[in-house]
């Protein structure tokens, strides 16, 4: 037996199962990171100008210093002329509030995936 699988299967009995991963959010919750993310500077809450938004990105939950977090990604364009920027922020899910964090570091080595709600929301607005 390969020592990979040993150490895989050793990890795999010590952590319980919860700790592996987060259940996926539910539509809600999901329109609801949407809708705080949107109210947010970095995604052009206080723009004057129009904006539009591609490949947004959601990741999470995951858990990280016995806190539950998301983070949020899109690419914004039309604030700035010219290019797109890309923009993210980490909120901290807890007893059913969402709370933004201070700096995005908790959300550097996360991979996000479509977040079609944020999209959505955004343009429509």
């Amino acid at each position: 037996m390969p020592v990979r699988s040993i150490l895989v299967s050793i990890l795999l009995t010590a952590l319980p199962l919860g700790a592996l991963a987060l259940d996926e959010p539910s539509p809600a919750l999901k329109e609801r990171i949407a809708r705080l993310a949107l109210k947010q500077w970095e995604f052009g809450a206080v723009s004057l100008l129009p904006v539009t938004f591609t490949g947004s990105g959601l990741a999470g939950p995951f858990a990280e210093d016995g806190h539950t977090y998301f983070c949020v990604t899109t690419r914004m364009k039309g604030r700035t002329f010219g290019g797109a920027e890309h923009v993210r922020i980490a909120l901290r899910y807890a007893g059913d509030r969402l709370t933004r964090m201070p700096g995005g570091d908790v959300c550097a080595y996360h991979r996000p995936r479509p977040f079609p709600e944020l999209t959505a929301i955004g343009n429509a607005r």
